[in-house]
């Protein structure tokens, strides 16, 4: 059984030093607002803020006296920097032995104030990937209780068969948005949706309002439009745009502005019709459907 999330998962990539580097405060603040407007989940990464905005979040989390079981807590691991709290890497690379995955697991706990996961990621593929080691590793905390339910992240579908011929693999967090939908072309979506996977989509907006070029003019144009007809936001429609699709995405939103969360939650309400749906993926694409 997959660990029930919230329909709009909150991403911390940039709660810290790489983003907004709130303080304890405006964490636990921010905490309280999401969980009152239903985003009980928070997306995390071992390497956000260089290794320090778990430890920050955990500080937030204990700071705001919100019960464990009230929230949900995702983390990844794997990638490792080159950063002052990683002194011996000397290249970005990553890890998947079992001793690392626990030792990672174990560390984001230990930050995140916790006793367990509600779902591990790893956080990309590796060309080193062992199957076998993995599976131990995962079977190993699953069992301990330190993580409730396990998948992967950025992973295409011949990598994920390549797991899950030795782990259950619940969950594949990837990019997908209406202006970077490649997922559909290399069959990585009809692979989580064959084998009931649960699909987070990172950068669910496509970095639409920073972008120039052909694409973004075409999409532009007919998000005018369609915004009047749905009396919705441009962002409303482009999320709009990824929860129609039959996978059941589930968007991780990088914004900590209370009010973009909050019209984000409203984009769940909108159900595109079929044909808008293919006029903005024309316009994306710049061609008809063959």
């Amino acid at each position: 059984m997959k660990t029930k999330l919230s329909d709009i998962i909150i991403g911390c990539m940039n709660w810290g030093v790489w983003g907004k580097n709130y303080s304890t405060q405006e964490m636990t603040d921010l905490i309280h607002f999401c969980i009152e407007e239903g985003n009980t989940t928070f997306d995390h990464a071992d390497i956000y803020g260089g290794y320090t905005t778990e430890a920050e979040f955990g500080e937030a989390f204990v700071k705001s006296g919100v019960e464990r079981e009230q929230i949900q807590l995702i983390s990844k691991c794997g990638i490792q920097y080159i950063t002052e709290t990683r002194t011996k890497n000397r290249v970005k690379h990553y890890n998947y032995s079992k001793e690392y995955i626990i030792w990672s697991v174990e560390e984001s706990l230990k930050n995140l104030k916790t006793d367990y996961l509600d779902v591990l990621l790893l956080h990309r593929p590796s060309p080193l990937m062992e199957p076998d080691e993995i599976a131990e590793a995962i079977l190993q905390l699953q069992a301990e209780g330190k993580i409730l339910d396990f998948g992967v992240s950025n992973f295409n579908a011949s990598q994920m068969e390549l797991l899950a011929d030795k782990i259950t693999l619940n969950y594949n967090q990837l990019e997908f948005s209406l202006i970077q939908n490649s997922a559909i072309d290399h069959g990585t979506l009809d692979y989580l949706l064959k084998n009931d996977m649960k699909v987070m989509s990172w950068s669910p907006l496509g970095g639409f309002f920073n972008l120039e070029g052909e694409q973004a003019e075409r999409v532009r144009e007919v998000l005018q439009i369609l915004s009047k007809k749905y009396d919705a936001t441009h962002d409303q429609l482009l999320l709009a745009w990824i929860l129609k699709h039959p996978s059941n995405v589930i968007p991780v939103i990088g914004t900590s502005n209370k009010n973009r969360i909050q019209t984000s939650n409203l984009a769940r309400k909108i159900d595109l019709d079929l044909q808008d749906w293919f006029i903005l993926y024309e316009a994306s694409r710049g061609h008809k459907v063959a």
